[in-house]
């Protein structure tokens, strides 16, 4: 009697256990009453990140010598931008420094060209454009905006509010439209981006620092628009 008790449970393990493995052999059933959907919110804002590009040039037969004039004119910009500059309203940093060959027709090294860049950001557009006016050794190279660190985080929260009460309005629409009670979350993804106008021309910037060397360049921030998407899958019940 005992052994053959011992049979009856092992085959029922073995019974169980060949179901289990079925099972999860078996594909998922595919999901019903499902619906893919997408909203975005927008907001405009106003630019409140001015970059400012100084640059400089210098041409030589002597590489050495267009080396140090570019380092002279460079410490020089460093050292007067310095005074003024103040965390998150003028920060200071220098951009890109090149030094390249010039050729003849012949395939030969005539001389020597390089470029030197110093960069002022901030949200103080009246100190950048007025330590730029002071700087001799260089001249504007670049004016672009942007949005700060804090004034993006502002109105991403804005905007993804907007695409989350969008993507709500219309899974709720969709689903009275299909004749449903209801709706559940069954999976979301949000992300975010920005668009602004880009930097202005050079040659338009250089030309307005050599009409007043010795005063402030005139800037206009326009706007920028924050957009934030939020798409997914809801389960209409």
């Amino acid at each position: 009697m005992m052994k053959n008790a011992i049979r009856s449970i092992a085959a029922c393990a073995m019974l169980a256990s060949a179901g289990a493995v079925f099972s999860q052999n078996m594909p998922a059933p595919a999901p019903q009453n499902v619906v893919q959907l997408s909203a975005a919110g927008a907001v405009d804002v106003q630019q409140d990140l001015l970059v400012l590009t100084l640059s400089t040039t210098r041409d030589s037969k002597d590489a050495a010598a267009v080396q140090s004039q570019l380092r002279q004119a460079l410490d020089a910009a460093v050292l007067e931008a310095r005074r003024s500059a103040e965390p998150g309203q003028m920060d200071v940093r220098t951009g890109t420094f090149s030094l390249y060959p010039r050729y003849s027709q012949a395939n030969q090294i005539t001389g020597w060209q390089g470029s030197a860049e110093l960069v002022l950001e901030g949200r103080d557009f009246a100190r950048i454009t007025g330590t730029a006016a002071r700087i001799s050794s260089m001249v504007i190279g670049q004016v672009g905006f942007g949005l700060s660190r804090e004034q993006r985080a502002k109105v991403e929260r804005e905007a993804q509010a907007q695409a989350i009460e969008n993507f709500k309005a219309q899974a709720a629409d969709l689903t009275r439209a299909f004749g449903f009670g209801g709706f559940t979350l069954r999976e979301v993804a949000v992300n975010s981006n920005s668009y602004a106008p880009g930097p202005r021309p050079r040659t338009m910037a250089m030309e307005a620092k050599s009409a007043a060397a010795d005063a402030p360049v005139a800037i206009e921030a326009g706007k920028s628009t924050v957009t934030v998407n939020v798409s997914g899958s809801v389960q209409m019940r």
